[in-house]
């Protein structure tokens, strides 16, 4: 593959690669899933899933991939982010922040609207018990 080629393809592919940074954790490797195009003395390596490029060497008979230079910048913008939420949420939590127990008073009005719900239906259920049916042929319930 020329260079321009190279070239060419890693602008393509460039705003896809931002997009899909993150990378994604499968349980079993797909074989089909990257591909491997050789540069002069390196390799380019395409997640066809994803669009990230990697650029990879051999070194002691591995294929070392490392992140383009792009890609490892977006990654490390998006780690920050992601620490910074973090750090929020756990100062959020530590302060008490949505985890306070209901007071008394907001338990016994809770209570009070349940016991007159329960006296209400319970007062339905035995008119309708008492009620005389109207047509005393009715089927038995089986």
């Amino acid at each position: 593959m020329t260079k321009e080629i190279v070239t060419g393809l890693a602008a393509l592919l460039l705003p896809a690669t931002l997009l899909l940074a993150v990378p994604s954790q499968a349980a079993e490797p797909d074989a089909t899933r990257f591909q491997l195009e050789r540069s002069g003395d390196h390799f380019i390596r395409l997640d066809k899933q994803t669009g990230a490029m990697s650029i990879c060497q051999d070194q002691s008979g591995n294929l070392v991939c490392r992140m383009a230079a792009d890609e490892r910048a977006a990654y490390d913008d998006e780690l920050d982010r992601l620490s910074d939420r973090v750090t929020k949420l756990e100062k959020t939590a530590s302060a008490g922040g949505g985890s306070t127990l209901p007071s008394d008073a907001d338990v016994d009005r809770t209570l009070g609207i349940m016991q007159k719900f329960m006296r209400g239906f319970m007062g339905m259920a035995k008119e309708f018990q008492n009620e005389e049916p109207d047509n005393k042929a009715q089927p038995q319930k089986t």
